[in-house]
């Protein structure tokens, strides 16, 4: 029996080796794998300045410490895994990211913190103002400038800025949430007081409302020339010196405002627009205010070749005189008082004019159907005594009026003789004659012995004379006579010596 049992014991022995082997291999440990961790912390109320001494932890748990002085830090060995990093700082939300560290791999981590409700501070009320408050002779185009700062230095700061005239409800907003400090204000009136004040709004929404701050603009320049100007296709009046200085943009519409007259009086201009679709005459202050059309719709300034220049002031300024077809009217200053005062001889039409306190005395251009045909009168104030003191001659004759003390009479006129339809003219001289037709003198044609002044340019026109405010010299436009190049203001002395160029780019002059 005992040989029996050796084999069923060596067979219980194998197995039982077998089974430990096994076990010993269940039991084999996993080696254990790192990666590393940085991060950024930011304010993200504060265009995402860095915090520093944030307070960083992590769960699981590898430590607790804080962002550096770029709001910074950096966790060099990390175990494997997922993680919940969890950023604290006073006044502000706390957050908390989750991120995935990699073995062998730099994760990288920009943590943005908001500030906690309540925390934030309101911003300082905005100061510095420039120019200083209630300073004196302002220019009219200028840069208005202030500081604005917060108490959480780290703060988004905006300006709402807004500008009024004393004396009206209208206001211009000049800034709307801008993070300027700075703003340009153009084409303001002369001699008006101005108020102005800043709103500073922070990110939280505080906002700040700074002291209504003043300022007032210099006198208005005593500009002694006005002129017709073509900007951009756009025709307006300007006033200047006679440097060009203290220049003013009087009108500013998409209509031709043309023709500019200062009243003898020197209050107000009058002007000619087609803003109605028709010319009519307008008066404005001197800055360009108070815009008022004085012509009734019906009767316009308007006839043969006659887009808008023909009129002129009374001498003493509370009446005008125009040309309307072939009837020449007289208005008061405000608008009232339309009178006719003449008929144009038959087939004729009125043009330019003037009016002379010598012995009251108008002087009228007419002209046919055609702009060359052209022929002077005088007349009583009164409209009576139409009198022909020059008829047609060869080529164009244009802008006839009064020497200062309306002994003389100045025009201009084509010496070529050359009769366009079109109105062209290839060689336009400045007359100026006796009403009576002696004393001619051609002011345009190079003075007898002189040899730096020769005379007009050739092709080109000198056009739209006047005498000066003094009677020594006229001023007037020269032009070539192609039409493709700009006009300029010229003046010279009454025997056409010291031409000199005043204005660019500038036409229907007027000087008092």
């Amino acid at each position: 029996m005992l040989l029996s049992l050796r084999p069923v014991c060596r067979l219980l022995l194998i197995l039982l080796l077998g089974q430990v082997l096994l076990a010993c291999e269940d039991d084999t440990i996993e080696p254990v794998r790192y990666g590393s961790l940085e991060g950024i912390v930011l304010d993200a109320s504060s265009n995402n300045a860095p915090l520093a001494n944030a307070v960083i932890t992590t769960n699981p748990a590898t430590s607790s410490f804080t962002t550096d002085a770029e709001g910074k830090f950096y966790l060099p060995n990390v175990v494997t895994g997922k993680y919940a990093i969890s950023v604290k700082k006073t006044d502000y939300k706390t957050e908390n990211v989750n991120v995935q560290v990699d073995e062998g791999i730099l994760t990288a981590v920009r943590i943005p913190l908001e500030k906690a409700s309540g925390s934030n501070r309101r911003p300082n009320a905005p100061s510095n103002p420039s120019p200083a408050d209630r300073a004196s002779s302002q220019p009219i185009n200028l840069t208005l400038r202030w500081r604005v700062t917060d108490p959480d230095k780290t703060d988004s700061l905006k300006s709402d800025v807004i500008l009024f005239e004393s004396n009206s409800i209208d206001r211009r907003q000049l800034l709307t949430s801008a993070r300027d400090t700075a703003v340009a204000v153009t084409d303001l009136k002369y001699n008006t007081t101005y108020f102005w004040q800043v709103t500073v709004r922070d990110k939280a929404g505080e906002t700040v409302r700074g002291d209504v701050w003043s300022f007032q603009t210099g006198p208005l320049p005593d500009n002694r020339f006005l002129y017709a100007r073509q900007v951009n296709g756009n025709t307006d009046i300007y006033s200047s010196d006679n440097a060009g200085g203290s220049l003013l943009r009087l009108t500013n519409s998409a209509f031709i405002e043309t023709a500019p007259q200062l009243s003898p009086v020197r209050t107000r201009i009058a002007y000619t627009s087609n803003a109605t679709g028709r010319y009519q005459l307008y008066t404005m202050n001197r800055d360009g205010s108070d815009q008022r059309q004085i012509t009734p719709d019906m009767v316009p300034v308007e006839g043969y070749n006659n887009f808008g220049i023909g009129y002129h002031w009374s001498p003493d300024g509370s009446q005008l005189i125009y040309a309307s077809y072939d009837k020449l009217w007289r208005i008061n200053r405000d608008g009232t008082g339309l009178v006719q005062l003449a008929t144009a001889p038959n087939g004729r039409h009125f043009r330019e004019c003037d009016w002379t306190a010598q012995g009251n005395k108008i002087l009228v251009q007419t002209v046919g159907s055609n702009p060359y045909d052209s022929e002077l009168y005088t007349l009583n104030a009164d409209g009576t005594g139409l009198t022909q003191v020059l008829g047609n001659l060869p080529g164009r004759l244009d802008s006839p009026s009064f020497s200062i003390d309306g002994r003389m009479l100045l025009y201009s006129r084509d010496l070529d003789g050359y009769e366009n339809a079109n109105g062209r003219q290839l060689n336009a001289h400045i007359i100026m004659q006796r009403p009576d037709g002696t004393g001619t003198v051609d002011l345009s044609a190079a003075p007898s012995g002189s040899t730096t002044n020769n005379g007009k340019p050739a092709g080109t026109n000198d056009l739209f004379p006047r005498f000066s405010p003094d009677g020594a010299k006229v001023i007037f436009v020269n032009m070539s006579n192609d039409n493709q190049s700009a006009p300029e203001i010229w003046t010279m002395d009454l025997d056409g010596r010291n031409r000199t160029r005043l204005f660019q780019n500038a036409s229907f002059p007027d000087w008092k």
